[in-house]
């Protein structure tokens, strides 16, 4: 079916009607509820370019977000996009997508991918349960790539981590929320222990609104552990790591029930612990369990 729309270069004065889209747009109740601080995280994210498919009466119908990965300028993201309801099937998301793989391949991407360009980002890929944006990606010329996963986390019903904090304070570590003043050392740490990816994420976790950081310190100084939560979104938490000489004293599982009593006590009732490695540790610590299941995807230009 024929419709009649343009494509335009997204500007900071279009994010309210961007918003008010996705909320209409994003299927998925968890996904919708958080628009707002969706569309302006990924807005945040360095090199994102963004383009939206404009019906007569100015009537926004469609947006996509996309930026170079932090780690390898040779790939481009697309960070999202989304087609209101009553527009799909008319074309729109292919206008979209094209305009958008056009403007990352001349920011110098070879490749592109559906994927989360870590730590601007909303989710890992594409949620299983949106089938038509996975239909769209096939019919688009995309191959699928490693899938990822989410956990939930209930919290209301959380073990309180007093006794196991006195008995680490006893032990010659504390265990406390990091402050502003922590970034730098902090950002150093995930550096020297797990590489670049985390390092962005703890560093924004700490200070934003309704994000924060609990770690674990011993008596000299030295860190020994982090937990993070809110850096991407607020009901997301992640991410978290323990040095391998720390690990089996318990310090990880009270960093991560101190950041979802965080959550908790920000008027959550369920977390949702992103893009998960070690399923076993999250589902003996807090119960939680696999629920989001996303496919990732990769195209060459």
């Amino acid at each position: 079916m024929d419709r009649e729309f343009w494509i335009s270069e997204l500007t900071d004065n279009d994010l309210p009607a961007v918003i008010d889209l996705c909320r209409n747009a994003l299927d998925l109740p968890e996904d919708a509820a958080e628009a707002e601080e969706i569309v302006h995280r990924l807005r945040e994210t360095p090199r994102c370019t963004g383009f939206l498919a404009v019906a007569p009466g100015e009537r926004v119908i469609g947006v996509v977000l996309g930026s170079v990965s932090h780690r390898d300028a040779s790939i481009g993201h697309v960070d999202l996009i989304a087609v209101d309801p009553g527009e799909r099937r008319c074309g729109v998301g292919r206008a979209l997508m094209t305009r958008i793989e056009g403007a990352l391949a001349g920011l110098g991407a070879g490749d592109v991918v559906l994927a989360g360009n870590a730590p601007h980002y909303a989710w890992p890929g594409i949620d299983v349960r949106y089938t038509p944006a996975v239909c769209a990606a096939m019919a688009l010329g995309f191959a699928q790539d490693q899938p990822a996963w989410n956990m939930t986390a209930d919290l209301r019903h959380l073990r309180p981590t007093a006794a196991a904090e006195k008995r680490l304070a006893d032990e010659g570590v504390t265990i406390r929320r990091a402050e502003p003043a922590d970034s730098a050392e902090l950002a150093e740490f995930a550096l020297a222990n797990w590489g670049s990816g985390w390092a962005g994420e703890i560093v924004d976790s700490i200070g934003r609104d309704r994000a924060g950081c609990h770690i674990a310190v011993e008596n000299d100084g030295t860190l020994l552990g982090f937990a993070a939560y809110g850096s991407s979104r607020p009901s997301w938490f992640g991410p978290m790591g323990t040095t391998a000489a720390a690990r089996g004293r318990g310090i990880g599982s009270i960093l991560l029930r101190r950041c979802l009593a965080d959550q908790r006590d920000s008027g959550l009732d369920s977390a949702q612990i992103g893009w998960v490695g070690p399923v076993p540790f999250y589902s003996s610590a807090v119960g939680a369990r696999v629920e989001r299941v996303f496919f990732l995807y990769r195209k060459q230009l």
